[in-house]
C-alpha cells in the first residue's frame, strides 16, 4: 500500500507535457463556440445545452489521428445525442429527480460497454452521464425530443469536421485501431458510484436545498475513469480541490454578469484553456472546466449565483468522496483476496 501512497504524493502536483495539445484546443474551441453561437443567434438560448454536449464529441480521439479519430468521434457523438434524446425524456417524467438518478446508472452502465469495446479516449461514460444528468436534470416536454436530436446531432457533425478537416484536406486515411475490450467488470463499479453520489446529493438537496444532483455523479466517475488506484486518488483530489479553487474565478464570472454572446466567448477560452491543461494536470484544468460548467447552465437556465457555487461546490465534494470510498474499498477487497484464507 506504501507504494500507491507515494504516487499519490508525487502525482497530486506532476505537471506533464503534453505535445500537441494546443491543435486540440483549438478544435475544441472551435467546436463548441460556434454551436453556441448559433443557438443565441436563433434566439434558443435553451438549446444550449443540446449544442454543447454535441460539441463535446471533439473531445475524443485526441490521441489519435484521420479515419480512427472520426471513427471514435462518430461512435461518442451517437451516444452523446441518444444521452441528450434520453435526458429530455426523463425530464417531462413527474418523478424527473430520482429518475435522472436511475437513468444515469443506466447511461453509466451501458457507457461504459459501449466505451470499452469502442475503444474511447478519453474512456468511460464521464461525458454521457454528465449529458444525460445535466438535460434529465431540467423539466421538459415530450415536444423538445426531435430539437434535442437535431442540435445535438448538427453540433456533432460540425465537431466532426473541425476535428478532421486536416485530414481529408491532406487526404490522409489510416484504419481505426482498435484495443481488446477491458475492465469487463467496470460497469459495475461506475454504476454503484453514480447510483450512491446520485442518492446521496437527492437526499442533501432536500436538506440543503441544493439542485444539481448530476455534478455530484460526474464527479464520482471522473474519478475512476483513470487506470490504477493512485491515480483514482489522485484525479479525485484533483477533482475536489481543483473544483473548490475554480468556484473562485466562476463566482467572480458570475458577478461580471456577461450576456449571453459575453458567457460564449467566455466560454469558448476556457474550453480552450482546459484542454491546453488537461493532459498536464487534471486539477489545473478544473481551474476552467469549474467556470464554464457555470457559465453553460446559466446560459440556459440562470440562477442565483450564490445558490449555484454552493451546488458546485457541495456536490463535487460529495461525488468525489463516494468515488475516493470506492477506490479504497476495491483496494481493501483486493489485499484480502491475496491475504487468502486465515
Amino acid at each position: 500500500m506504501s507504494g500507491w501512497r507515494s504516487a499519490l504524493t508525487d502525482e497530486l502536483l506532476r505537471v506533464q507535457p503534453t505535445p500537441g495539445a494546443h491543435r486540440v484546443a483549438l478544435r475544441a474551441g472551435l467546436s463548441v463556440g460556434v454551436p453556441l453561437l448559433a443557438v443565441l443567434v436563433l434566439g434558443r438560448p435553451e438549446w444550449t445545452p443540446y449544442a454543447a454536449f454535441g460539441a463535446f464529441a471533439s473531445l475524443y480521439g485526441r490521441n489519435h489521428v484521420h479515419l480512427s479519430r472520426a471513427a471514435m468521434q462518430a461512435s461518442a457523438g451517437a451516444a452523446l445525442t441518444v444521452s441528450v434524446v434520453l435526458g429530455v425524456l426523463a425530464g417531462a417524467a413527474d418523478a424527473r429527480d430520482w429518475l435522472a438518478v436511475a437513468g444515469c446508472c443506466v447511461v453509466a452502465g451501458l457507457g461504459t460497454l459501449v466505451s470499452s469495446v469502442q475503444d474511447w479516449h478519453p474512456p468511460g461514460p464521464l461525458f454521457l452521464v454528465f449529458a444525460f444528468g445535466a438535460v434529465a436534470s431540467a423539466p421538459h416536454d415530450l415536444g423538445e425530443v426531435p430539437v434535442a436530436a437535431a442540435v445535438c446531432v448538427a453540433s456533432v457533425l460540425f465537431s466532426l469536421v473541425v476535428g478532421n478537416a486536416g485530414a481529408l484536406l491532406r487526404r490522409q486515411v489510416s484504419l481505426p485501431t482498435r484495443l481488446a475490450p477491458a475492465w469487463t467488470w467496470q460497469p459495475v463499479r461506475f454504476v454503484v458510484a453514480v447510483g450512491v453520489a446520485g442518492a446521496l446529493a437527492t437526499a442533501l438537496g432536500a436538506v440543503l436545498g441544493v439542485g444539481h444532483p448530476y455534478w455530484a455523479m460526474v464527479a464520482a466517475v471522473a474519478p475512476l475513469t483513470a487506470r490504477g488506484i493512485s491515480r483514482q486518488l489522485v484525479r479525485a483530489g484533483h477533482r475536489i480541490l481543483g473544483t473548490l479553487l475554480g468556484l473562485v474565478t466562476g463566482a467572480a464570472l458570475l458577478v461580471l454578469g456577461l450576456g449571453p454572446v459575453g458567457a460564449v466567448l467566455a466560454v469558448v477560452v476556457l474550453q480552450v484553456l482546459a484542454e491546453l491543461v488537461v493532459g498536464r494536470n487534471y486539477g489545473l484544468a478544473m481551474l476552467f472546466i469549474t467556470p464554464m460548467a457555470l457559465l453553460m447552465g446559466q446560459l440556459a437556465s440562470p440562477r442565483p449565483p450564490a445558490s449555484l457555487l454552493l451546488d458546485r461546490g457541495v456536490e463535487t465534494v460529495v461525488g468525489g468522496l463516494v468515488a475516493v470510498a470506492i477506490v479504497l474499498l476495491e483496494e481493501s477487497l483486493r489485499r484480502a483476496r491475496r491475504a487468502g484464507p486465515g
